[in-house]
């Protein structure tokens, strides 16, 4: 999988973590999920916040572009 580009996040005072993703909030993260998430992100950043907001290709793309039901 290509590394995916473009994500930040900020851990705030309170504890919770907002990632964005070029500029926009993509996911804010309270409590337990935004600890384990801080536990988490160390070693491949770009790729773990991608997979947390949901960013990130499943792999069934052209499985589905090949389906029946869209040969339009």
């Amino acid at each position: 999988m290509g590394a995916a580009q473009g994500f930040r996040y900020v851990e705030r005072g309170d504890g919770t973590v907002v990632i964005t993703h070029h500029g926009r909030v993509a996911a804010t993260l309270r409590g337990g999920r935004a600890a384990q998430f801080l536990a988490e992100v160390g070693e491949e950043p770009q790729l773990v916040m991608a997979r947390w907001t949901g960013n990130y290709r499943r792999g069934n793309e052209r499985t589905a572009k090949r389906h029946p039901r869209n040969q339009g």
